[in-house]
């Protein structure tokens, strides 16, 4: 180590070798991430301005949205200014900032679909009681839960990561900064901080995930007691969020849970896309563009804009 260069700054991967595919990634993250901003912002609009939707439900969709456009818009538009202009140099501090931004807003993530499905549980299983279980004081109090615990979740594992060396090659295997690949970049001991990526992993993503299917499989046993026509309804709600959840859980426990060997930067980049990119593109579309309530709430204020213009 003492023959070695300490690194200063870290390259990041591009999207492809050639200009062209370079080209053709980069406008295509770049549509995915414009429209999961007008898909999210649409969300904060409607469910902020009809009074209608002032509910539980909605308030923990208004902050699914807010969170989406925050932690999409903490890799994809960078990603995508490097790879067009080949500029793919990083300084620690920035690479810190990302790894500590994207876990933090992959954490709450977490949180906020774990929440959700505890939401549609109680709305499900206990209606009589659902106001009463689930009010106002509640709902602040699981967000700022939520928030506090992603701060100093991220602020552990960022802290954990930036105090190792780093003075062989300083080329990061993917298209934003993360733990996994600065572990192979290190030349420290990494082993008490894979140990550390493994317990979070199993403890967050598999209790959330153990959470969420106890709260499915409760909504399942509830629902096959309803009329057919009800049944379907209620299908249909919970069948998109279980998805998007184990797309989300697995993409991230597999990031998590891969050797941290050094390995060809491509098959990496999937995985990272399905958690970075893919969920908050999906959700507003899942949970609330499919919803008949926000659907009916658009149409109102797109009518109430046409009608003023015509004053």
């Amino acid at each position: 180590m003492a023959n070695s260069t300490m690194v200063t700054e870290f390259l990041l991967m591009g999207f492809a070798e050639g200009w062209k595919l370079r080209f053709l990634y980069s406008m295509l993250f770049l549509l995915m991430y414009l429209a999961t901003l007008l898909g999210n912002l649409l969300i904060v609009t409607i469910t902020t301005a009809d009074q209608n939707l002032h509910t539980p439900m909605y308030f923990f969709l208004r902050n699914l949205s807010v969170l989406d456009i925050c932690y999409i818009s903490v890799t994809v538009p960078t990603a995508c200014v490097n790879s067009l202009t080949g500029h793919r140099a990083i300084s620690v501090a920035g690479c810190g900032t990302q790894i500590f931004l994207v876990i933090f807003c992959a954490f709450v993530e977490i949180l906020f679909l774990t929440i959700m499905a505890w939401d549609r549980c109680v709305a499900i299983c206990q209606p009589l009681h659902y106001s009463t279980i689930i009010n106002l004081q509640l709902c602040v109090r699981l967000t700022l839960t939520s928030l506090l615990s992603g701060l100093v979740y991220a602020g552990a594992h960022t802290g954990n990561t930036l105090q190792l060396n780093f003075c062989g090659s300083n080329e990061v295997p993917q298209f934003f900064c993360d733990v996994p690949s600065l572990l192979r970049l290190s030349c420290s001991d990494t082993s008490s901080n894979e140990l550390s990526i493994l317990i979070s992993a199993v403890v967050v993503c598999g209790g959330c995930f153990v959470f969420i299917a106890m709260s499915y499989v409760r909504i399942l046993s509830t629902v096959l007691r309803f009329p057919t026509q009800e049944q379907g309804k209620a299908f249909s709600t919970c069948v998109p969020h279980i998805l998007v959840v184990t797309v989300f859980l697995s993409s991230i426990s597999y990031v998590c849970l891969q050797p941290s060997v050094t390995s060809e930067g491509t098959q990496d980049i999937g995985p990272s896309v399905f958690y970075t990119i893919v969920p908050p593109l999906l959700n507003p579309i899942i949970y609330s563009l499919r919803n008949k309530q926000v659907k009916e709430a658009v149409r109102k204020v797109i009518l109430r804009r046409v009608y003023s213009r015509k004053k």
